[in-house]
Parts: C-alpha cells; sequence; structure tokens
C-alpha cells in the first residue's frame, strides 16, 4: 500500500512538471486574403531528405484543426492530394518554390484537375520532432516472489517547424509561421514504470494551427459579408 501511494503522490507531481515550451513567429506578407467560397487549401509536409521528414500525423493534425474552424473552407488531405497527383509532389520532385510550381502547372492535366479540387492555397510544412537529450538509468528484474521496474529517467523532445503558404493565382508566398518547442517528459519506475510524457507534437500543431486559422480567418470574413 505505501508503494501504492508512493507512485501515486510521484505521479502527481510529474503530471504537473512534465510541459512543453513554445514559441511561434507567424510573418504576413499579404495584408489581404482573395478568398472564394469553396475554395480549398492543401497540406503538404516535405519529405525531401533522410533529415526532414515532417510527419504525416502533424499535418494531418493541421488539415483538422482548418476543416474544423474555416467553415468556408476546405482542407484537401494530403495522402488524397499525392495520390491523385503522383508523381509530381512525391518527395524527390515536389517544387521548392512559388514559381517551380507555376511551371508544373503548365501542364494541362494537372491545371485542370488543380481547377477541378478548387485548391488556392498550398501550405507546405517542412521539420521534424527529435528526442534532443535523455539522462537517467532504469533496471527491471523477475523474482519468483514478484518483479518490478526501479529507476529514473528524463529525456528531451525538440520540434522546430516552418510553415510556408503560396497563393497558386499569384504564385507568391503570402506568409509564413516558424514554430519551436521544447518539451522534458519523465519516467519514474517504482515497481511499475509511469511515463509522464510532455506533448511536443501535438502542442507544436495547436501553435501553428491557431497562427494559420488566425492567417484565413479575415479572408472567411470578407465570404461571409458577400453571402
Amino acid at each position: 500500500m505505501r508503494v501504492i501511494q508512493s507512485v501515486v503522490h510521484l505521479s502527481l507531481i510529474f503530471v504537473i512538471t512534465a510541459c512543453t515550451t513554445i514559441n511561434v513567429d507567424h510573418i504576413q506578407l499579404e495584408d489581404n486574403l482573395d478568398l472564394r467560397a469553396g475554395d480549398s487549401i492543401v497540406i503538404l509536409g516535405r519529405h525531401h531528405s533522410a533529415e526532414i521528414e515532417t510527419e504525416t500525423s502533424l499535418v494531418a493534425c493541421l488539415g483538422g484543426k482548418l476543416n474544423r474552424q474555416l467553415t468556408n473552407i476546405r482542407v484537401v488531405p494530403e495522402s488524397q492530394f499525392i495520390d491523385d497527383f503522383y508523381p509530381w509532389f512525391e518527395a524527390r520532385t515536389a517544387p521548392q518554390h512559388p514559381k517551380k510550381l507555376q511551371k508544373l502547372l503548365e501542364e494541362p492535366l494537372l491545371a485542370n484537375r488543380i481547377d477541378q479540387l478548387g485548391i488556392r492555397y498550398f501550405i507546405w510544412v517542412e521539420g521534424s520532432t527529435e528526442r534532443t537529450g535523455s539522462s537517467g538509468s532504469m533496471t527491471c528484474s523477475i523474482a519468483p516472489g514478484g518483479g518490478g521496474c526501479f529507476g529514473f529517467g528524463t529525456w528531451e523532445d525538440t520540434s522546430d517547424y516552418e510553415t510556408t503558404i503560396w497563393d497558386i493565382e499569384t504564385f507568391k508566398e503570402v506568409g509564413r509561421i516558424s514554430t519551436e518547442a521544447v518539451g522534458n517528459s519523465y519516467m519514474p519506475a517504482f515497481v511499475i514504470p509511469i511515463p509522464m510524457l510532455a506533448q511536443v507534437e501535438d502542442d507544436s500543431c495547436a501553435g501553428m494551427g491557431k497562427q494559420l486559422v488566425n492567417f484565413f480567418q479575415s479572408g472567411e470574413e470578407e465570404i461571409k459579408r458577400v453571402q
């Protein structure tokens, strides 16, 4: 009973201290957005090298936030878009600059498909979440009378993402969001390991998602007034 009470007390302490510090910088390069009801956005992760492998879960998280909060704008799922436009948006062939995209859309087949989907903005997310430090130790044993794990471990996860927004009617970058987050996680073990995890990726998604919604909401208000 004392062991259980100790584990509960320690769990409460580490739930409080396992946290994430996040910094989000937002640069809007255009004052006004020219949106129409039914316009679509596609959010794509950069995967063009082993060092840059943006998580598909983060891209899906951002898409979900925009779908829920921007009622007049549709977000095209990344997987659907990549399949529809294979192989032009695969890791090694995806355009790196708006003018490269403009050149790519000189192909009538691609341009017509973009028009059918109503895509107006491309959002590119580049970066990843990585473990940047760890310390502590833990041992586990099994004996005839029972067993368990004892020790303490801690680690740090760091995320660094840059999001760029392209307007494909002007083929210009119209916004940029930089997000950096650092989270400390803990795992005390007194018979049973209890992970206290900092939600670094989720917090990065929340920070970026809020800024993206703010970026597009001004244009959405214009749609509502016109309607």
